[in-house]
């Protein structure tokens, strides 16, 4: 239930800017940008961990051919099995993708609009020769991905007091400086 500063529950007539919460208080725009903030720092900081962690200790090559292994014995593979070799595919192009577009885990930095060097690189990256900073950030991006339902609820979580104590006085300030002084 959203209720307004006065205690009366929200309509129509109430201006948005003046929404809040019941059980946190929170202005409920405070606590959207809170929360949608928190979900990006949440992603951000387990993908950059999880690549320099695997860096470290040799992970992501061994995690790729764990999978690629996994998946080739000839048995039907199980729900894990699938969703492995889907998060592998969509990091070997968002790897790529990455890149290209930055110059970075061994990709040759691409021009924008240079479509037929995009296709070029698409066709020559179907081998699957994952090897060193790309397979490591594979197992980082599909470690992010199997962290989403905690990630999810530490940003729930945590968005009420990341909105009073970060958001709210940014706020305030903005709205203060804003205003005529008498």
């Amino acid at each position: 239930m959203v209720q307004a500063k006065e205690g009366k529950l929200v309509g129509p007539s109430v201006p948005f800017h003046i929404w809040k919460t019941s059980r946190t208080k929170t202005p409920l725009p405070s606590l959207v940008v809170s929360f949608a903030i928190l979900h990006e720092v949440t992603a951000i900081v387990p993908l950059v961990s999880i690549f320099f962690a695997a860096k470290t200790f040799g992970l992501g090559e061994k995690a790729v051919q764990y999978v690629r292994r996994e998946n080739i014995d000839g048995k039907e593979p199980n729900w894990m099995q699938k969703k492995s070799e889907e998060w592998l595919n969509e990091g070997e192009e968002w790897t790529g993708r990455i890149g290209r577009r930055y110059g970075i885990f061994g990709y040759p930095k691409t021009l924008k609009g240079s479509v037929v060097q995009e296709k070029e690189h698409q066709q020559t990256d179907i081998v699957h020769n994952i090897a060193g900073d790309v397979a490591n950030a594979v197992l980082a991006y599909g470690a992010t991905k199997a962290l989403v339902p905690v990630r999810i609820g530490l940003s729930m979580y945590l968005a009420p007091a990341f909105s009073r104590r970060i958001l709210d006085p940014i706020r305030k300030r903005i709205m203060n400086s804003w205003r005529k002084s008498p």
